[in-house]
């Protein structure tokens, strides 16, 4: 099967005799001089005007010749026939762009992505969390199922996946803080199935920040859960080695890009994006990642904000042989390899989606004493609200849930405020016990 993929991406097509110019989409509004333009289907954006297809008309599901791409639907039929079109730039429909409005030259689903504000949230944490908890433990239950099914039959549900992403983009537009509180338990036992559910949801609440609508957000939350689906078909000895993969071992385990695309790729009502995020995620903006060596202009935005999503819960993940990394140590991994690796301005706008202090993370308060944060403060962004687990003495208690923007004060008369982000492990905290049901809902009730 791998011999077969590699001759995929590797064979050439025989190139029509005409004169043809490959460049990406962001090219065609500043070359107006081109006239036919051999354009990737992920490239392209509703205004462009397709003259030809690269198969004969009469075996595509399109009725006119030449058309003027007006809708989402004709994109997505377009993406599902095609591998590449011809564009005529001189055809293709005036955009109009706000020059105050800042936008990038990728693309997200066809058309320019704007970086807006994220949305006022639904509901609380308190109110989300019941309904949060039920959702992320069904929807890992699926994700599973997901699994499994591909290691036994080779297919996936996606009817069933946009349902589960459709749950967890309900839950995050009430409050991004309750899922993201979810999603810091770590099982090393589980990391694939949870890694998926966790990037998917990252990448929902990444694309909240920036404005996404409540579709984009479906879109991309599906390209998060299926990301590393072709990881099911790669060896469980190499997937599940207990070290640091060998060289030979470590293209196997590259593999599971181009296994996962053409898994998603023959699965029926696949949204083409996550198709091809699958492929890409690893690729980097320098042209160094893997298995194309594609660079920036080749990526879409989904792509793109997968890829951080993957990277972070990747290094603050507890793996078979190593333990997680802090919040801290994530984001400057990240931000060490923005611009060459991942894209440098979503990398911020993901570490402004999390906070300085993000849900579920423990922080050791000035005074000594620990505690689990809950929710992020929108106003005091160095105060949220937090659940205290262990006194100044690191004693366990059952403690409230306090809100330290409202200047609490410890037994001294200090004004309690947040340290530093610690590791569990090195206080011998059972982190997992915090994150099952109901015990932070006991943490809200001492307050009432």
């Amino acid at each position: 099967m791998w011999q077969k993929i590699l001759e995929f991406f590797t064979k050439k097509k025989k190139k029509k005799k005409k004169k043809l110019v490959s460049v990406s989409a962001s090219a065609l509004e500043e070359n107006s001089s081109i006239m036919l333009i051999q354009t990737p289907v992920q490239n392209l954006m509703i205004g462009m005007y397709v003259a030809e297809l690269d198969i004969p008309w009469l075996e595509s599901p399109f009725m006119f010749q030449g058309f003027l791409v007006e809708t989402e639907k004709e994109l997505e039929k377009l993406r599902k026939t095609c591998q590449y079109v011809y564009v005529d730039s001189s055809k293709q429909k005036k955009r109009k762009i706000n020059t105050n409005t800042k936008i990038k030259s990728n693309q997200l689903g066809g058309q320019a992505l704007i970086f807006g504000k994220p949305p006022k949230r639904l509901g609380t944490f308190e109110k989300e969390i019941l309904r949060a908890e039920l959702n992320y433990k069904d929807t890992g239950i699926l994700v599973c199922g997901f699994m499994d099914k591909i290691v036994s039959d080779g297919s996936i549900d996606a009817k069933l996946a946009k349902e589960a992403v459709s749950t967890c983009v309900n839950s995050i537009l009430h409050s991004p803080d309750a899922f993201l509180w979810l999603s810091q338990l770590k099982h090393k036992d589980q990391y694939t199935a949870q890694h998926s559910l966790n990037v998917c949801v990252l990448s929902i609440v990444l694309g909240r920040h920036i404005g996404l609508n409540e579709l984009h957000l479906n879109q991309v939350g599906l390209c998060g859960m299926m990301h590393d689906m072709g990881k099911m078909l790669v060896p469980l000895e190499v997937l599940n080695k207990p070290a640091i993969l060998e060289e030979d071992e470590l293209e196997i385990m590259r593999s599971h890009t181009t296994l996962g695309y053409e898994l998603l790729k023959s699965s029926d009502d696949m949204f083409y994006g996550a198709v091809e995020t699958a492929l890409t995620h690893h690729e980097h903006l320098d042209g160094k990642g893997y298995p194309r060596k594609i660079n920036s202009n080749n990526m879409s935005y989904y792509s793109n904000i997968v890829a951080i999503a993957d990277m972070y819960d990747a290094i603050t993940s507890d793996r078979v042989y190593r333990k997680g990394r802090t919040h801290h140590v994530a984001t400057k991994a990240m931000l060490d390899v923005s611009g060459s690796h991942l894209d440098a301005e979503l990398v911020v706008k993901f570490i402004e989606s999390l906070g300085v202090y993000p849900p579920g993370c423990f922080v050791e308060l000035n005074n000594g004493s620990v505690a689990i944060v809950v929710e992020q403060n929108s106003r005091f962004k160095l105060r949220p609200k937090v659940m205290m687990i262990l006194d100044e003495d690191k004693n366990s208690i059952e403690g409230s849930v306090i809100d330290i923007s409202e200047m609490v004060f410890d037994k001294s008369g200090s004004v309690l405020s947040i340290k530093a982000i610690i590791n569990p492990d090195d206080y011998q905290i059972d982190s997992e016990k915090y994150y099952q049901q109901g015990v932070i809902q006991k943490g809200f009730s001492k307050n009432n």
